[in-house]
């Protein structure tokens, strides 16, 4: 079924828009959320958790790109899961390591609205000047939380050369933010 049909189906408030959403993104949201929680169990909890976040979204909400859209609740939902674990726990794993690898390029969670807005422009700006590779390591790295060896694998790079990849990127996305007059 069509991205348009199903979102109309969430307004129509018909059940179908959720069966429909975990036939054709279920497995998308899963990994998202497995990337970020290495955890089955947690994982289908989230994406469970998605088709009733987007059920209250919709409406007012109308993505036009109900993939990114249910993406982006999934990711949401589990950081906000792999908080209150890491709370309970103060354990770590290979999303505690991805979130320690950025530190130092993001500001400080406290700001307002405009901050907010600033730094996705920002962000935004960043993933557009960056080679259509990179670009892709990067959000596969520290949107959807991949493991190195699966980005090398699917990339054609070496772990190697992913890691390389990656630093250097960071560094000039921790750059490309001073020069924009964000504070790390």
């Amino acid at each position: 079924m069509e991205d348009k049909r199903i979102v109309d189906l969430y307004w129509e408030r018909s059940e179908t828009a959720i069966a429909e959403s975990q036939k054709k993104y279920g497995k998308y949201c899963y990994t998202i959320a497995y990337n970020i929680l290495c955890d089955r169990g947690d994982s289908d909890e989230c994406v469970n958790d998605t088709w009733l976040g987007a059920w209250n979204a919709m409406p007012p909400a109308k993505p036009q790109h109900l993939a990114s859209f249910l993406g982006r609740i999934t990711r949401n939902l589990s950081l906000n899961r792999l908080e209150r674990s890491l709370a309970q726990k103060r354990g770590g794993g290979r999303s505690v390591l991805v979130v320690e690898e950025l530190e130092d390029c993001l500001p400080a969670r406290e700001g307002d609205v405009t901050d907010e807005i600033v730094l996705r422009a920002a962000i935004n700006g960043f993933l557009r000047s960056l080679p259509r590779v990179t670009m892709i390591v990067f959000l596969q790295r520290y949107w959807f939380f991949r493991p190195i060896k699966e980005i090398a694998e699917e990339q054609n790079l070496s772990e190697s050369n992913v890691k390389v990849l990656l630093h250097r990127t960071r560094k000039l996305f921790k750059q490309y933010l001073e020069e924009k007059g964000i504070v790390i």
